[in-house]
């Protein structure tokens, strides 16, 4: 059960909520993943899960029996309201395929495990299904661990940013990020992303501007150092920031807008 920081051979711990104002998190250990749930924001503000490519199982969805997590009360969570008669969609965090490996009867568990409501957040339906984001990003990081047998841990969330637009008890998040890191000749390796779906959300409030990002429009995808993520988020992740693959260059050059996922940096050199 839960996230596995040794999983990779190399330590990978998770991003931590810490430090002064940080928000009181609760940990939810599910099989092969961990939600880090924020009761007050009702959403994740970090999940971790180990793919392991050379195991994984291939499974359909099942009834898409979506449920609350009994182990913390309901008005925690962002449940069935929320995604009633609109157009957003129950956005898995920990995607369904990813901890879907191993023997068969804990890979079901595991794919019944990410319909639970705190593994989810209100995507817009452009965005949760577009090939160009949020769907296309999670093929790619997912064929290119079953096509090379690798063994992954993937780091994803909701921006919860204070200016999210109000919305039936919540607050939605504009932008998502995702850290990817592997075991690269035995030293750990990561890459970062930013998708947004702010040109995409209907919601009666203005959409709020994050300060010191650039403008992303409703269908691009950023490669992104992985310091940024922290600094958006709040969330601490030294390890993660210390093994980014993409070069200093690049982290000096800020976002780097990918046109096609063959540009992605997960087929750096140093990867084996």
């Amino acid at each position: 059960m839960g996230f596995d920081a040794t999983f990779l051979g190399v330590a990978a711990p998770m991003p931590r909520v810490a430090g002064p104002g940080a928000p009181e998190c609760v940990e939810l250990d599910y099989v092969h993943f961990t939600v880090v749930l924020d009761p007050a924001r009702r959403l994740a503000r970090v999940t971790g899960v180990n793919v392991d490519g050379a195991a994984l199982v291939d499974l359909d969805r099942g009834g898409d029996e979506w449920r609350l997590d009994d182990r913390v009360p309901a008005d925690w969570q962002a449940g069935p309201v929320v995604y009633a008669d609109n157009d957003f969609d129950r956005g898995h965090l920990v995607r369904r395929r990813d901890p879907v490996w191993g023997e068969r009867a804990v890979a079901a568990r595991a794919n019944a495990d990410t319909f639970h409501y705190t593994n989810a957040a209100p995507q817009a339906s452009g965005f949760n299904q577009s090939k160009e984001l949020w769907l296309g990003l999670e093929d790619h990081v997912l064929a290119y661990a079953e096509a090379t047998a690798q063994r992954l841990s993937v780091f994803t969330a909701p921006v919860l940013a204070a200016g999210d637009p109000e919305y039936r008890g919540i607050r939605v998040p504009l932008r998502f990020w995702k850290v990817v890191a592997w075991n690269a000749r035995g030293a750990l390796a990561a890459t970062a992303f930013i998708v947004d779906q702010a040109p995409l959300v209907d919601t009666s409030e203005a959409r709020p501007v994050v300060g010191g990002a650039p403008p992303l429009g409703p269908f691009r995808t950023f490669q992104v150092p992985v310091a940024d993520v922290a600094e958006l988020t709040g969330l601490e992740m030294p390890e993660l920031i210390a093994a980014d693959v993409l070069p200093p260059t690049a982290i000096a050059a800020g976002w780097r807008r990918i046109e096609s996922f063959d540009e992605v940096l997960l087929h750096a050199s140093s990867v084996e």
